[in-house]
Formats: C-alpha cells, structure tokens, sequence
C-alpha cells in the first residue's frame, strides 16, 4: 500500500546525509554563537542594549521597505491598513534606537515567547531525530530544555531584572544553541546510513 506522504526511513535518510553533507558549516555556527554567547554572558547590560538596537533597526528597516513598496504598488487590497502598520514599525524602530530603556521590558516579553516556542521546537524535533545521529539528538533536547528554563527566569525576575536578564539570557540561549550544533557536528561528520531492518 503506497501513501502520498513521505516515508519516516526517507526523511531520516535525507536529514542525515545533508548533515553529513554539511557539518564544517554547522560546526563553524556553532563556535560562533558559542563565542558571542560568552560575551554576552561576560556583559549582559550591553548585550541588552544591543539586543535593543538590533530589533530598532530590523524595525525601521522593515517600516521603510514597507512604506517604499506600497508607494509603488498603491493598488494593492487594504492599501491604507498596510502603511499603517509600516509607518508604526518605523516609529517602533525610531523608539527602540532612541530610547532603549524604554523598549527592554517589551523585548523581554518577546524573548520570553521566542524561548518558548524554540524550547518546544528544539524538544520536538530531538525526540523525532532521536533514532537519526546517535548521542546528538540528547543536546537537542537538553537545549530545549533549557530555552524554556530560561523562559521560566525571564517570567519570574520581572520586570526589575529586565535590564540585564535580556543579554544574559541571550548569551546562554547563544551558548546552548552554538554547544548543540558544535556536538551535532562532530556526530554527524562520520555519520553512516543504517542497516536496513526487517519490517
């Protein structure tokens, strides 16, 4: 009986062969976010603030795009609805880059939810991978888990911790998340295809 779906054994052999394909890349991420993890962690106030400036630009960048396209597409459905919300992604990103203190509490609020939904993710996908690359799925799972401890501070130091929890957090989640890949990596560099099983 064939299905329309994918075969889990394909999907699995697809992911371990473009891992395998690819591990110096994900090794070389990994020491990265390592790296910036530990300085974020060694100056949580001005991973913070840069953290702050960051979401202002992305904000501000995204606003004026926004804007420079509707202009040029003034036919589109819900024309006025869309420049709106551009031009208030461009105050938001003025706001953030010009008053950071102002902006923490809200990014923080925001991380809390990024920490969250990646926890859940990173927890999910381990257990799925689980059978794929032996011992590697386990910093998978043990970086979820701690994405969503890290949510659990986020939630409970509020909002007098806010000032520095924001870069700390960042640095850890940074460091978690550049140690699982460098450990997926070295799994995956001499990873071979399984033995086929009897069904």
């Amino acid at each position: 009986m064939t299905t329309a779906n994918p075969v889990p054994d394909d999907i699995q052999r697809e992911f371990r062969q473009a891992v395998k394909d690819h591990w110096v890349m994900f090794l070389i991420q990994g020491l990265v976010m390592l790296l910036l993890g530990l300085f974020a962690i060694a100056a949580p106030m001005i991973a913070t603030l840069a953290v702050d400036f960051y979401a202002g630009w992305l904000f501000l960048i995204s606003g004026i795009v926004g804007v420079v396209t509707l202009l040029k597409q003034r036919n589109i459905p819900d024309f006025w609805w869309t420049m709106i919300a551009a031009a208030l992604a461009i105050i938001a990103g003025i706001l953030l880059i010009l008053r950071p203190a102002a902006g923490v509490l809200t990014l923080t609020l925001l991380l809390t939810a990024f920490f969250i939904a990646e926890g859940i993710a990173l927890v999910v996908a381990s257990l799925k991978f689980r059978g794929v690359v032996a011992n590697s799925w386990g910093w998978m799972l043990f970086s979820g888990i701690v994405d969503l401890v890290l949510a659990a501070i986020i939630i409970a130091g509020l909002p007098g911790t806010a000032a520095w929890t924001l870069g700390l957090l960042v640095g850890i989640n940074l460091l978690m998340a550049g140690l699982a890949l460098v450990m997926t990596a070295i799994a995956c560099r001499g990873v071979t295809a399984p033995a086929a099983s009897a069904v």
